[in-house]
């Protein structure tokens, strides 16, 4: 049985309140089974995506000699018409590639804030955040402008394998989207309730609720009108939704409602290439993202600190580890909240952040039978510093190239606008930014003024994904993550299960996790993960617990064999699946 997580729209109720827009119910109430699962195997090659249907696009692609990057944008633009919550041409993320030849490249399509935006634009003239129609939250004034495409068509040109066609790699999504799908039960759930965020527009209303009378499991959802989108993009190329009919009624919509995003906007948008950041654990290298993306800093950061402990000595759910993970997870997202944010406003070395004489000092101050309260952790002292909805795929071809892609809409399906004729879902990835610097955001997250909001800059991300390398300098395995800020942790939680536990790669992403950001000063876990005794020890040393257990984030990875065999794994949280041939 799957655990439907990956932020459906039935959140989960949580002390973490910011948290709990972006984690949600799982429809299961039975532990995951990480002792016996084992990964999908592929003797070729392996596609992994939270729904199968893009999984098995993906393949496809890759069988009529498309390498892992035209697969990658393949599985992207599917997931854009069969997984609205998440996949997107209307958000943004990141992707990580490393080639055959063993060169790494990571590319930013981060949403950025349209010109017209500012520090205080969601705070009324009270100084107090504004909520519902017109904040950073709901509706068109939520929206950064979108870099899916952008980033794509970067992918495309520099690491596609120049055997198809652009054309041919949107083509299915294409077809998806005229012929449609049959909603799988969860998807029918999400999509029917009158409380979505869907409901609050007239378009998204009309094409996602059937105007009220809701589909149900089985129903065909079609989309002629984002075909007819994706059909523009196919034959036009990516820069038809940046300057042509689809940025026109971009704008124009956005004009009409008070929005924030123009065609100057569109037209300006580029996505960047950006040098990925290569960190060492126990001897393996580890490739993740830079910032925008706060991820790969704060993993880099706690895998550090962790590295002055024996953790597989400690076994995998014990207090002593716990204790140690925590203490760590509570100075990483510390140093997140002050130091991070856009590189491209801010004079922003990272390297000291991630060196291992900042974590010896950093590390030094945990205490293994105390917790610190986060209420005295600051920042360190770093010499010379200048989401939800989510979605993670992950793709390796015959020839070893790998890709890890993270895109988003921000919380599940995006501000709730459908871009009128367009079939377009838009993000609210300006929840991203720091709307009021030094107060939580839509995640629970405390963010500094570098993470204000500016025209044009993009917001902080926890997305991050990323590639691990065995000692040997060969690749092992790669992963990502949706679920906010928790993919920070489940990406963590998961390097170290492979590495400290030895795990095989699913049972490294099933197993139940713990998550703390510093504030709120709670540790979030999950069902089945702690004993009451363990809880009630750490409760001794000082450590906090929301109120109950729930599951949250969901990864996919796939690992390379010794034998060279593709392992796939999709998290028992997430409705996809592994796909390899």
């Amino acid at each position: 049985m799957k655990f439907q997580n990956s932020g459906f729209s039935r959140r989960l109720a949580t002390c973490f309140a910011a948290l709990s827009l972006f984690v949600s119910v799982l429809a299961a109430s039975v532990p995951i089974n990480a002792s016996w699962r084992e990964p999908v195997r592929g003797k070729n090659a392996m596609v992994v995506a939270d729904q199968e249907i893009a999984s098995k696009v993906g393949v496809e692609i890759l069988k009529k000699g498309g390498n892992a990057v035209d697969a990658a944008i393949a599985v992207g633009l599917a997931l854009a018409v069969v997984f609205p919550e998440a996949g997107n041409i209307g958000g943004g993320g990141f992707m990580m590639i490393r080639t055959k030849d063993g060169a790494a490249h990571a590319i930013d399509y981060r949403e950025m804030a349209p010109g017209a935006a500012s520090r205080d634009i969601y705070v009324d003239k009270n100084g107090k955040l504004i909520t519902g129609e017109g904040s950073s939250l709901i509706g068109y004034r939520a929206s950064g402008v979108p870099g899916t495409l952008a980033g794509f068509e970067i992918a495309f040109k520099k690491y596609g394998s120049g055997k198809l066609t652009w054309r041919e790699l949107v083509e299915p999504a294409r077809l998806l989207a005229v012929k449609g799908f049959r909603l799988e039960s969860w998807q029918a759930g999400d999509l029917g309730s009158p409380r979505s965020v869907l409901a609050k527009n007239d378009e998204s209303k009309r094409i996602f609720q059937n105007n009220g009378k809701y589909l149900a499991e089985g129903d065909l959802l079609a989309q002629p009108e984002l075909a007819q989108t994706l059909g523009r993009v196919q034959r036009l190329g990516a820069r038809e939704f940046y300057s042509g009919l689809t940025a026109k009624m971009i704008a124009a919509d956005m004009k009409a409602h008070n929005g924030l995003i123009t065609l100057d906007d569109l037209k300006n948008y580029q996505a960047k290439e950006r040098t990925p950041l290569i960190g060492n654990y126990r001897g393996h290298q580890i490739i993740t993202m830079p910032p925008p993306s706060s991820g790969g800093v704060v993993i880099l950061q706690i895998l550090n600190m962790l590295e002055a402990y024996d953790v597989r000595a400690m076994e995998y759910n014990s207090a002593a580890k716990y204790q140690v993970m925590t203490e760590a997870m509570r100075r990483g997202f510390a140093d997140r909240a002050v130091y991070m944010g856009d590189p491209d406003f801010f004079a922003f070395p990272v390297a000291p952040l991630i060196d291992k004489k900042y974590a010896e000092k950093r590390g030094a101050t945990i205490d293994l039978v105390k917790a610190t309260p986060s209420s005295t952790i600051g920042p360190g002292e770093v010499p010379g510093y200048e989401s939800m909805q989510t979605t993670n795929y992950t793709v390796v071809d015959s020839a070893g190239n790998i890709v890890v892609n993270t895109y988003t809409l921000n919380n599940g399906f995006g501000s709730g606008v459908t871009i009128k004729g367009t079939g377009i879902l838009m993000n609210n990835e300006m929840d991203d930014f720091a709307a009021q610097p030094g107060k939580p955001n839509g995640f629970g997250l405390i963010q500094g003024e570098r993470n204000s909001v500016q025209p044009r800059k993009r917001p902080l991300s926890s997305m991050t994904p990323t590639i691990v390398l065995r000692k040997d300098g060969t690749p092992w395995f790669g992963l990502g993550a949706q679920g906010g800020p928790t993919i920070i942790s489940a990406i963590l939680q998961g390097i170290v299960n492979v590495i400290d536990h030895q795990m095989n790669i699913q049972q490294a992403i099933d197993a139940p996790r713990i998550h703390h950001q510093w504030y709120p000063d709670q540790i979030l876990y999950e069902p089945f993960g702690i004993s009451p005794d363990t809880k009630k020890l750490l409760e001794s040393y000082g450590q906090k617990f929301v109120g109950r257990p729930q599951y949250f984030a969901g990864a996919t990875a796939i690992m390379i064999g010794e034998d060279g065999v593709r392992l796939g794994a999709e998290d028992s949280r997430s409705p996809g699946a592994a796909v390899g041939y």
